[in-house]
């Protein structure tokens, strides 16, 4: 039997011995490990508050800002710079706010009578040309509207420099004559303007009495419905602030109730168209008891009377 050492197909293995120049490869080991040291107790504190949300938006945003605030309000403690500051800020201003853009140099007024026009003007706080940011528009267009004869106003600047101003007058409907004067209300009963005489304004009818201002739709509405007898009407009388008396020439006086003084009046004309009523000789025509109306006649009529039906004054009654 062939030896194994003698057999090529295993080759001999190197000798091993103190005199073998051959040495065997000895294992490689690894390096060990480095251990992390474990963090402190504040520095593991540290890293959990810096997981806190508020924490860091305290020390990215808080933070500086306290710092800039801080640091303005040590420079602006000195009483010189903030003067200088404000002196610069307004020097700013002013050149911006007088750029050709923003300067008013004409004051247009549309809608309003020539008077109106003139208090309108008159109201206007600085001088033109100015400023668009000298005026106060706000405080301009309510100081407008205070006045008796503007019911509306509406404030625009236009390009080129116009400020213009629309008015919407109160229409005077009727007239009010009070212990002091006489005033031309609309149909609301707001004042308009004042008048020093009646004549000045012939067209439009006279109401008087206390609170004759407060009832002016229902005076409008008697008159519409006195229409045919306008001509002789001389105005209305408001009594107890409660009801009207309508008040003809020749001294002659219509009661109106309180209650549907309109119908009162309808009535009244039905009656003088059927009996010529209002072309009798009266002083007082009494509507104030829908069922029972009266008359009061003149003295020139009650002893007309008198003298034939053969009655005494004493006897006789004017009613």
């Amino acid at each position: 039997m062939r030896p194994l050492s003698a057999d090529p197909r295993y080759p001999r293995a190197p000798a091993v011995g103190p005199r073998s120049h051959v040495q065997m490869a000895a294992p490689q080991q690894k390096a060990p490990k480095m251990r992390r040291a474990a963090p402190s107790r504040l520095a593991f504190r540290l890293e959990r508050l810096w997981l806190t949300p508020f924490v860091r938006l305290v020390t990215r945003i808080g933070v500086p800002v306290f710092c800039v605030t801080l640091g303005l309000g040590l420079w602006l403690g000195d009483s010189g710079r903030r003067a200088d500051l404000v002196e610069r800020y307004e020097i700013v201003k002013a050149q911006i706010q007088n750029r050709p853009e923003f300067r008013i140099s004409e004051l247009t007024v549309d809608g309003a009578s020539a008077e109106v026009e003139d208090a309108v003007r008159a109201l206007l706080p600085v001088g033109l040309p100015a400023s668009r940011f000298a005026i106060d528009l706000d405080a301009y267009r309510a100081a407008i509207r205070r006045l008796d004869a503007v019911e509306n106003v509406a404030l625009m600047v236009q390009s080129g420099g116009a400020l213009e101003v629309r008015v919407t007058e109160r229409v005077p409907v009727i007239l009010w004559r009070t212990a002091t004067g006489i005033e031309m209300l609309d149909t609301t009963g707001h004042r308009t303007a004042s008048l020093t005489r009646r004549d000045a304004r012939p067209d439009l009818p006279l109401i008087a009495g206390y609170g004759a201002d407060k009832a002016v739709p229902e005076a409008l509405a008697i008159l519409a419905a006195a229409k045919p007898i306008l001509p002789r009407a001389r105005g209305l009388v408001r009594v107890g602030e409660r009801r009207w008396d309508l008040v003809l020439d020749r001294d002659q006086r219509i009661l109106l109730p309180e209650e549907n003084p309109v119908r009162a009046v309808q009535r009244t004309l039905a009656l003088d168209s059927v009996e010529d009523l209002l072309s009798r000789d009266f002083t007082r025509l009494d509507l104030r008891n829908e069922t029972r109306p009266t008359i009061r006649l003149s003295e020139a009529a009650l002893t007309a009377l008198h003298e034939i039906k053969g009655l005494t004054p004493a006897k006789a009654s004017h009613d």
